[in-house]
């Protein structure tokens, strides 16, 4: 249960990562190219507009220009009265007032009150008494209190002196208003645009991965051997299309899992009787004193052989179990130490033919009663350390050590091997699965006995010790 709601989890991670992905890669760059627009909307309406005014001012300046030379001023005092009687008549031409200053950039007059007030000290004033030429200013008032786009134009008499100069003077205040208006507008005809955007995209965006949450889901228990499962299909789409793959995967999958273990039942089965044979008949032949020399040797041979392959025989025929769901324990009240302790005398003895030592290590903590199937026990205990034998010989020690604490029993088998390569170590459990080693075996004995072991609410674990060796730890509930 455990193992689904881990890989549930990922399923969901992963969902989730494609959500942010298409985020940042398609609503993200929408949002920015939106308020790129916005801002793009917002520059061109201002440009139009200050360009308009523009065009404005210089169309009354060139206007104002024309009439004043139409009035053969008489001298720089009569042409300087002109334009102060031009002034005084302008009045106010679609927003744009007109002042009129002498000479030193002093107001002489006005075509609105509020102009007269003070004198203007921006930039286009003295640029236009200093170079003559008409010139553009946009920023704040000389009392800061608004916004404006004045054009000075100059007032030449016929030999170049300067009579004064005709200020047109547009507030900007109002449009300035009416842009800010138009870029809030934009920005949130940009934002309506962007929610609707991500209701129906998220929508849709749900409609993909929901579904491709299912199916990862389920990929992944069928991964973790649920083969046979189906995945409901709700559309006639890639997705579909996706689902029914998968599901035809598992179908076919689940029927060479089940034509692969009655195979190996069929094939075990048929094994025994031969074996049974074999075995009986050399441990006859083995207790007489006929044989000798050579002849004794070989049969000795073809004993421990047989014997071993009896072995393989009944981890088949476990595997097949626990594949079918036919493997069953038989409970009972049982001193786990006893079976430990004698397990090791048992198998410590045939070790030591082969010079390897088994070091167990006593203790006198009171160990309850657990609850378990002693013979399965037994055999997880034979299996690992016939696997320490086999892949820790080199060390020639084996050191085991049962515990109890926090209501577990724990159980330590730890060889002086070369350990298990890093990379393999998440592996070794699997079914077949034998990596680097060349030692010989079928590849599912751990397999099995992890299998026993969960059977029992226990756990079983590999590890390399700190100092060389590998490190097999058992862990048993003392309730259950």
């Amino acid at each position: 249960m455990g193992r689904l709601n881990k890989n549930a989890a990922m399923a969901a991670l992963k969902v989730k990562g494609l959500r942010r992905r298409w985020f940042f890669n398609t609503f993200a760059v929408i949002a920015t190219l939106g308020l790129a627009c916005v801002l793009v909307v917002s520059a061109l309406f201002a440009w139009f507009s200050y360009s308009s005014v523009d065009r404005q001012l210089h169309a009354i300046a060139k206007e104002t220009d024309a009439h004043v030379a139409t009035q053969n001023a008489d001298g720089l005092d009569a042409l300087f009265e002109i334009c102060v009687a031009y002034t005084e008549t302008f009045g106010e031409r679609e927003g744009i007032a007109l002042q009129f200053l002498d000479a030193n950039g002093k107001v002489a007059t006005s075509s609105h009150v509020a102009l007269v007030q003070q004198d203007p000290v921006t930039a286009d004033v003295a640029q236009t008494i200093e170079q003559k030429k008409a010139c553009l200013y946009i920023g704040a008032d000389s009392d800061g209190d608004r916004r404006i786009m004045a054009l000075s134009s100059p007032v030449l008499y016929q030999d170049g002196q300067l009579a004064g100069v005709f200020r047109y003077v547009f507030v900007t205040t109002a449009m300035d208003l009416q842009i800010g208006y138009i870029a809030i507008i934009s920005l949130l005809t940009l934002l309506l645009v962007a929610t609707v955007v991500l209701i129906t995209s998220n929508y849709h965006i749900r409609s993909i991965l929901v579904p491709l949450g299912e199916i990862i889901e389920k990929a992944k228990k069928i991964t973790g051997g649920s083969y046979g499962i189906q995945i409901e299909t709700k559309f006639d789409d890639e997705i579909g299309e996706l689902a029914d793959t998968i599901n035809e995967m598992s179908i076919q999958i689940n029927q060479n899992e089940k034509m692969q273990s009655e195979f190996i039942s069929s094939l075990s089965h048929e094994l025994r009787t031969p074996l049974t044979a074999i075995t009986g008949w050399s441990e006859t032949l083995l207790s007489s004193n006929d044989l000798t020399g050579d002849t004794r040797r070989g049969m000795k041979i073809i004993h421990r052989e047989a014997g071993r392959l009896t072995e393989m025989v009944l981890e088949l025929l476990d595997f097949t179990r626990i594949q079918d769901g036919r493997m069953t324990l038989n409970m009972e009240l049982v001193d786990i130490r006893s079976e430990f302790e004698d397990v090791i005398y048992m198998y410590g003895s045939r070790l030591a033919q082969d010079g390897i030592q088994v070091k167990y290590q006593e203790n006198d903590v009171e160990m309850p009663e657990i609850s378990c199937d002693p013979m399965r026990l037994r055999q997880v205990f034979l299996n690992i350390l016939d696997n320490a034998a086999k892949h820790g010989s080199d060390g020639k020690q084996i050191e085991t050590a049962i515990h109890y604490a926090d209501n577990t029993v724990i159980v330590t088998i730890r060889d002086h091997g070369p350990g298990i390569p890093e990379d393999e170590l998440p592996l070794v459990k699997k079914k077949f699965y034998k990596g680097s080693s060349k030692a010989r075996g079928s590849g599912i004995g751990l397999a099995v006995c992890d299998e026993i072991v969960l059977m029992h609410g226990g756990t079983l674990t590999l590890e390399n010790a700190p100092d060389g060796g590998t490190l097999v730890t058992i862990e048993l509930p003392a309730t259950q």
